[in-house]
């Protein structure tokens, strides 16, 4: 990605994620980044077309995240314990993108659909993760899908309460007080 399309990318993230998707224009995207509204046309024929690129290049950084970290993994509790550290880094690092995510997944515009579906993959591969160790007798039996998106809820929830009470948390931090939490009441 070049510096200007970057530019415009990262604007755009910012600016979803603090005053939404629908009262955020084109004009102001492109005035905060410093270019004209040619460059942003330039890179993106539309302000979906933009948010689209933040929606596939936000999940390719997840997926990409998950993918180096379950090479690494020989059982589904070592992979639920990458996909946790993941999840908090993601909220943490990339808190913009995450709101973005959030904020435009109730409703049922284009936009809303797009994020369900990439929302629901994850939960989808969560759900494997979880029905495989499961399976190989890790984890407690139940219903795979629920505990996905339990895990899911209680990660952000949890982060978010730590993050609002202190912004200086590292991600180590709060992996470490949270993960045996959670693998703790998984595990047989």
């Amino acid at each position: 990605m070049n510096k200007t399309k970057r530019r415009i990318f990262q604007t755009a993230i910012k600016l979803f994620a603090e005053k939404g998707y629908d009262n955020t224009g084109i004009e102001e995207i492109t005035a905060v980044a410093g270019y004209a509204k040619g460059a942003l046309y330039y890179h993106f024929e539309t302000k979906e077309d933009l948010f689209d690129m933040v929606l596939e290049e936000g999940l390719k950084l997840l997926n990409n995240s998950l993918e180096i970290k379950f090479r690494k993994c020989s059982n589904a509790v070592e992979k639920l314990k990458a996909i946790l550290k993941v999840e908090i880094k993601c909220i943490i690092r990339y808190e913009d993108f995450v709101t973005v995510i959030i904020n435009n997944i109730l409703g049922e515009n284009s936009r809303t659909r797009k994020c369900k579906n990439a929302f629901n993959k994850y939960v989808e591969m969560v759900q494997n993760v979880v029905q495989e160790g499961m399976d190989s007798g890790y984890f407690h039996s139940g219903d795979a899908e629920g505990i996905a998106c339990g895990i899911i809820g209680v990660t952000f929830s949890s982060l978010l309460y730590r993050l609002k009470r202190n912004r200086n948390l590292s991600v180590d931090d709060i992996y470490n007080g949270y993960v045996e939490t959670v693998i703790r009441g998984m595990i047989k």
